[in-house]
């Protein structure tokens, strides 16, 4: 497993070619539409290259013969010229944006598809606005690049062969003269490269802070004016910002230098053609037709090098935010099934936690030497004050998270020897802040099984008692529900979790402190809810409310990550140690 940067670090040596290499597998699938474009280009190329040949040829030919009627046919043609190029080139955009966001639609959906593998050990890590970033603006990034620079790039590299070509056909000794300024191009493009590269790295880094920032304090937007954190928001805000300001600055500072310089360099190759070809002319050596044409060439021949320069915004940006992207995609799930795994079709007898051992990070375990068993069909409370470690045993159970040491169980095998998908299809996960997504009622219930039909998402709601303030709702089970579900109270939201695990029979149901964040009277709701839900099926409850897990077949205490007691409600008010304790505190009014 490893962990690349993310957040501005610099990145390892990674060459252009490699990115371009690496996003050209994309491209394979769209390869004849890629084609298709290249053809277009280098065609609408050759159609560039007409034009000034034609003005050579109606200058020597006609106009100084006087040829009236050959000037209205090279007139003509040169009408016609252009509109075939302007075709070529709308067709060839028209394939290229096509190619382009059908890349960046596999591209994108690519990275969703390896973010959804990715475990909270890489969430923990990472921001949310920072991850977002790459798959909306860095994607969005690389989109320009496929649509319009690399293409254009070789657009207008075809478009400079060609020229130095006919140049060459034309006079070669004048075609020298104006070659004779490329070095002092090559020699401004490559420092301009190195400078730029970086400068458009440190602007994709910063954005992602930008974008870290703002999902954080927007989504905590209650707690910030609670406690009237504005101005110091706005402060730090002010900061992240400038830091951008100050990269994207450096970009500009070294076009405002590169773009000149690159002007002067054409000024210069115009005034040696004018010197060297205006002399030739007048010594007969080169017709009048010629010069006019080598100075439309040369205006054409640094025009290609003046898009190209342009084209480093973009390909360096891109190249920038390839890096990020791929660093993404080259981040391996820490833990995902075995190439050769063992098919449990159904839990059966027992699952054993055995001498477990756990730290988020280094060596601070959270838990230590934790050793216990649940057989099929009981229900085990797991008790303990905050940070006692009891959301890690279940984090553990449900694979987010691997133990460092000792072994977890199901029917004598190892869990990490499980099929992954199939082992969490077999849990139903109750949280103790149940989560919403965007949608109704109904499809926040079934979760995209479209197996299960309304008629059992209505039967597992009138259940778990959340069918009354549905069927009450505007549109029932088909209601929108608002971002995390905002327009529901913290109880309501509960039953609608309860209903979505309750519709997917589990096999192991865990309800981590369910009833923590609800009224007395839903809780009333949700005590009702769980005897029905908990009859007869394997569940581990977490509760600080003590009355809802007096039932359970089996209570875990817990104290600094390991286990301090175990037994029945009554076993444990009778030893009189930790549980005794929490139980006085709980109800001693």
């Amino acid at each position: 497993m490893r962990y690349h940067h993310f957040e501005g670090q610099e990145a390892g040596q990674i060459y252009d070619w490699q990115l371009i290499k690496r996003l050209s597998r994309y491209l394979s699938p769209y390869k004849y539409y890629f084609i298709s474009a290249l053809a277009l280009l280098f065609l609408g190329s050759l159609l560039g290259l007409v034009g000034p040949y034609l003005t050579k040829v109606a200058i020597d030919t006609y106009i100084q013969q006087q040829n009236i009627s050959g000037l209205n046919f090279i007139a003509l043609l040169f009408i016609g010229v252009i509109l075939l190029e302007l075709a070529v080139r709308y067709g060839q955009i028209q394939i290229m944006q096509y190619t382009g966001q059908r890349v960046m639609q596999d591209l994108r959906a690519g990275l969703f598809s390896h973010l959804q593998r990715m475990t909270p050990k890489f969430y923990d890590k990472q921001s949310v606005g920072g991850v977002m970033s790459r798959l909306i603006g860095d994607i969005e990034v690389l989109n320009e690049m496929v649509t319009s620079g690399v293409v254009s790039m070789l657009g207008d590299l075809f478009m400079l062969l060609g020229i130095m070509g006919v140049l060459l056909w034309l006079n070669y000794k004048l075609a020298l003269v104006v070659f004779s300024v490329l070095p002092l191009i090559f020699y401004a493009a490559q420092v301009f490269r190195k400078k730029v590269r970086e400068s458009f790295r440190q602007i994709r880094a910063r954005m992602a802070k930008i974008n870290a920032f703002l999902q954080e304090n927007l989504g905590g937007m209650t707690i910030v004016q609670a406690f009237c954190r504005q101005q110091k928001n706005l402060e730090q805000f002010k900061k992240i910002n400038g830091d951008y300001l100050d990269s994207y600055l450096k970009t500009v500072f070294y076009y405002a230098l590169f773009f000149p310089a690159i002007e002067i360099t054409t000024a210069l190759a115009m005034a040696l053609i004018i010197w060297y070809g205006g002399g030739q002319v007048l010594q007969g050596a080169l017709t009048f037709g010629v010069l006019v044409a080598f100075i439309e060439y040369t205006q054409r021949f640094f025009r290609p090098i003046n898009d190209l320069s342009e084209k480093y915004n973009i390909l360096q940006s891109a190249m920038a935010a390839a890096e990020r992207v791929f660093n993404l995609l080259d981040t391996d799930p820490d833990i995902s099934s075995p190439d050769k795994t063992q098919e449990l079709e159904q839990f059966s007898k027992t699952i054993e936690f055995k001498q477990v051992w756990f730290a988020y990070s280094g060596d601070e375990h959270v838990l230590a030497d934790i050793s216990f068993s649940i057989s099929k069909g009981e229900s085990v409370a797991l008790v303990g004050l905050t940070g006692a470690g009891k959301t890690s045993i279940i984090s553990l159970l449900a694979r987010f998270y691997e133990p460092s040491r000792g072994q977890i169980m199901i029917d004598g095998y190892d869990v990490r020897q499980l099929n992954l998908k199939q082992w969490r299809s077999k849990i139903s996960l109750v949280s103790q802040e149940p989560f919403l997504f965007s949608g109704d009622i109904l499809s926040n219930i079934r979760l995209g099984r479209e197996d299960i039909s309304p008629a059992c998402v209505e039967q597992a709601a009138r259940e778990v008692n959340a069918h009354q303030f549905i069927s009450q709702l505007p549109k029932g089970y088909y209601e929108p529900i608002q971002e995390r579900g905002a327009n529901l109270s913290a109880g309501q939201r509960q039953l609608i979790t309860f209903a979505r695990a309750l519709v997917f029979d589990p096999q192991l149901l865990i309800l981590d402190e369910a009833t923590s964040s609800v009224d007395s009277q839903t809780e009333a709701l949700i005590q009702d809810a769980l005897e029905k839900l908990l009859r007869g099926r394997t569940s581990i409850v977490i509760a600080h409310r003590l009355s809802t897990i007096q039932r359970a077949n089996k209570i875990i205490v817990l104290d600094k990550g390991k286990i301090v007691e175990q037994g029945s409600h009554q076993e444990l008010l009778t030893r009189q140690g930790i549980y005794y304790w929490l139980h006085q505190l709980q109800f001693k009014d």
